[in-house]
């Protein structure tokens, strides 16, 4: 080999490592990819659930799969609705039907097997369906509101689209497999179905907005009365609860499921600190393997990721300074942030960069202190948001830090001409200056 040849071979070897170390540095963040945790599962994703940002997740996390009864986060969240708008009370009396006996002695069916004609509190169903995925009293739930499984079907099928779930069908109150319930299967066409970012979205307006699910969901043992006087000993089928076979540091919910086709599923939330998560597992092929991939999810969260406060309430930012106001005795106001600019990142790594979006119009005086004139984007494209409206609630608002009164008639008339006279002087040291 001659030695020209040589030094084209040695050239282009040199010149492949330095574009590829260009490339590891100039690359944006949002094309590294997620760590490789081991998961044997159809389908992962974590999200901090007080940014909604997503911490990690994989190719599937929008694929829908059969959620088994995960499908009963949402009717927990309708019957803690119903609650809340006086439509349910927790002393209310229900009394089980056909239907409800019919699903309680079910194959493979989880419930309390509710006699026909038993009579119970919405609570002691309430505790049954959260701690123990009872389907008989699930179904009772559901009837107790809407009147059929079918009506409340219907319910949560609006509720899911209201709240964002576009990978998500409801056919079941409880997850069961409708192929199997034969005449007593709700009149809704279509299959059970969900994604595991409509299930984290699920799990995270459940905390949201009622956060006393948790005091249901993070019971690991209770009993449960029975007409007969005896009582049926529920036990969490979250295992990573506290005292149970899996349990995690700070898990206080939220939801199993399990079923032949779905396999071992989990929407499960931990807390530790002011760090609230959500993890979602999809289709591990056994309750250990379900257990293992949430609890390495948790600790990938906790473990790589501390929330960080960019800037406080009432700074200034170093690009917006002021902002202008039209007939106002000041032509601009300061501006100032509205509130605490806080989000999560990486421990060690880089913080989100920070977009000041500014109305397109000046304000018009008078103006009050506290008066919007725009909003802060934070952005961070390798932990994107779970939703546009998590985005959206993310904004921090851009405020005016002062009252800016308005001007007098007289102040502004002089103004008008002032400015007229400087636009007039202007225009003419142009066109002379423009003259070859």
């Amino acid at each position: 080999m001659s030695s020209k040849t040589m030094a084209k071979r040695v050239y282009g070897v040199l010149a492949a490592w330095v574009l590829f170390a260009a490339l590891a540095v100039f690359l944006p963040e949002r094309a590294k990819a997620a760590p490789d945790l081991g998961l044997e599962v159809r389908a992962a994703l974590l999200v901090d659930a007080r940014t909604g940002r997503i911490l990690y997740q994989d190719a599937q996390i929008d694929t829908p799969y059969p959620p088994a009864s995960m499908t009963k986060m949402m009717t927990e969240y309708l019957i803690l609705e119903a609650i809340q708008n006086g439509k349910l009370h927790w002393d209310d009396v229900l009394t089980a039907d056909e239907a409800v006996y019919n699903l309680g002695r079910k194959r493979d069916s989880s419930g309390v097997f509710l006699n026909l004609g038993e009579k119970h509190t919405v609570r002691e169903l309430f505790e049954a369906m959260a701690i123990y995925s009872a389907n008989d009293a699930t179904v009772m739930l559901a009837e107790g509101l809407a009147g059929s499984e079918t009506d409340f079907v219907r319910l949560m099928n609006e509720k899911a689209k209201g709240l964002g779930l576009t990978n998500t069908h409801f056919v079941t109150s409880t997850g069961y497999p409708e192929d199997e319930l034969g005449d007593f299967r709700p009149n809704i066409d279509g299959e059970q179905q969900m994604s595991a970012r409509d299930a984290a979205l699920l799990g995270l307006a459940l905390v949201r907005d009622h956060p006393e699910v948790l005091e249901f969901t993070s019971v690991a043992r209770k009993k449960f009365p029975k007409d007969n006087g005896q009582f049926i000993d529920m036990i969490n089928y979250n295992k990573l609860l506290p005292g149970l076979a899996y349990a995690y540091e700070g898990v206080d919910g939220l939801k199993t499921g399990h079923t032949d086709k779905a396999k071992y599923s989990v929407t499960a939330t931990a807390k530790r600190g002011e760090m609230r998560l959500i993890a979602v597992v999809i289709g591990a092929e056994s309750e250990a393997k379900r257990a293992e991939a949430a609890r390495k999810l948790f600790d990938y969260g906790f473990q790589s990721f501390d929330y960080v406060t960019l800037a406080q309430k009432g700074e200034n930012l170093p690009d917006v300074k002021t902002f202008p106001v039209a007939k106002g005795k000041a032509r601009q106001v300061e501006v100032v942030l509205g509130a605490d600019v806080v989000d999560v990142a990486p421990k060690n790594g880089d913080a989100p960069s920070l977009n000041p979006k500014l109305n397109a119009a000046p304000l018009v005086a008078p103006v009050k202190a506290e008066t919007a004139v725009g909003v802060l984007d934070l952005q961070n494209d390798a932990l994107p948001y779970i939703s546009p409206a998590y985005a959206q609630a993310a904004a921090v608002p851009l405020v005016a830090k002062d009252d800016v009164p308005k001007a007098n008639p007289i102040a502004l008339f002089f103004r008008a001409v002032m400015d007229f006279l400087g636009n007039l002087f202007g225009r003419i040291v142009a066109s002379f200056g423009g003259r070859p």
